[in-house]
């Protein structure tokens, strides 16, 4: 079950104006389960995003950027579970431009004004014939405040849709930022999500909207690992409608930042809490740093490592494991004397050893948590990182060696 995550309330889901969203059962996967989702853009909207790096990137992916290059003026996003199109050659890409092509002739505009997103499983063809003939139903059924059915339309594996909402004030006037994503495993950073759409009503310029998408998601979904296995299909979108009047410029831009930042933050936070077969959330505070880059280069060993998250998930505090994977991730003039590494409050290790503080009991009353953070404090500069990341439990196993079921 998902750790301290619920179904979001509809309720506290807010509109954002000029941003129509649908969806449809396409039935792609299985049957009786909502599988498409349109969003419609008024005219005047930006739009901007942050995908995969991830080589065998899915043909959507690369159609997206070609369209977000094109520079005409994005008027609708589709999303379609249960197949990634991905692996798919050059008939992925041809299919991915004809539900372009398809959703277009439905709301008069052009191709290169839609952006296509897949998700699911890899290396099979994409059913559009099935992802064409619900799109009439998404579009028909199109509304401003209906982000919790997107929320649930584009889940996987996920077990709770993640959706959040927040406001905030400008210049005497309201702004609003809603969003959704999706993702339970396939999880690591560049980008760190599966699929990820914020919104609101702000008016922003298109080079100050990717810097803006790019900064939340090197805070966000960028500080997120469930398996260390980066997706081919990632993306994250920024949408500005533009329909508040409120033009975000650098006197109001940090303010801006922080609340799409903080969007951005829980939902990330949120597909951790619901990764595939999770029972423990794990923050990692790498602290006392030379830089960033080493600070994550030694939290991601940690959260990487199969033997810390099985011992997590067992609530063993065989803590040691801990101290293997910050030896071996590749800091290599690291001196592990000066480092001191706590579990929650408790000290667990100094001086290159077990701290003669740390008690076998008090490591096991945080092991018992579900929420537990991981503190290394390296003493070596003032820089510092903070991750997140989930336990291994038998369920990941069980999902993941029967996805294609």
């Amino acid at each position: 079950m998902p750790v301290n995550l619920t179904t979001p309330v509809a309720a506290e889901l807010l509109p954002v104006s000029g941003v129509l969203l649908g969806t449809a059962e396409a039935n792609i996967k299985r049957p009786d389960r909502k599988d498409l989702l349109v969003i419609q853009l008024d005219a005047g909207a930006t739009v901007a995003g942050v995908f995969t790096q991830n080589r065998f990137c899915a043909a959507p992916v690369t159609v997206a950027r070609e369209h977000l290059a094109a520079g005409q003026g994005i008027r609708a996003l589709v999303v379609n579970t249960g197949n990634a199109n991905a692996g798919t050659g050059e008939q992925g890409l041809q299919d991915a431009r004809m539900t372009c092509v398809a959703l277009a002739g439905l709301l008069n505009c052009a191709p290169e004004q839609i952006l296509p997103f897949s998700t699911g499983v890899i290396m099979e063809p994409l059913p559009v014939a099935k992802i064409v003939a619900g799109m009439p139903r998404a579009v028909a059924s199109a509304i401003e405040n209906n982000w919790f059915d997107a929320a649930h339309a584009i889940m996987t594996t996920d077990i709770v849709a993640k959706a959040v909402s927040r406001q905030i004030r400008i210049d005497g006037k309201t702004i609003t930022v809603s969003g959704i994503a999706k993702g339970s495993g396939m999880i690591h950073p560049n980008m760190a999500t599966m699929l990820g759409y914020i919104a609101t009503d702000a008016v922003i310029p298109q080079a100050l909207l990717q810097a803006m998408v790019s900064e939340a998601a090197n805070r966000s979904f960028n500080c997120i690992t469930v398996d260390g296995d980066t997706s081919t299909n990632d993306a994250l979108m920024l949408i500005a409608s533009g329909k508040s009047g409120v033009v975000i410029d650098a006197a109001n831009q940090a303010a801006m930042q922080a609340v799409v930042t903080e969007v951005a933050t829980l939902l990330a936070q949120a597909i951790v809490r619901d990764g595939e077969g999770a029972t423990k959330f794990m923050t990692i505070a790498i602290e006392g740093g030379r830089d960033a880059a080493e600070c994550r280069k030694i939290g991601y060993a940690i959260a990487h490592s199969p033997l810390v998250k099985t011992a997590f998930f067992a609530s063993d505090p065989n803590l040691g494991r801990i101290l293997a994977a910050i030896g071996y991730a590749g800091v290599e003039d690291l001196d592990v004397a000066q480092l001191r590494l706590y579990l929650d409050d408790v000290l667990v290790a100094e001086q290159g050893g077990r701290a003669a503080s740390y008690r076998e009991e008090d490591g096991q009353r945080v092991m018992q948590q579900s929420d537990i953070t991981i503190r290394v404090v390296l003493n070596r500069g003032a820089a510092s990182a903070k991750l997140w990341t989930c336990d291994f439990s038998y369920d990941y196993v069980k999902i993941n060696a029967s996805y294609r079921s």
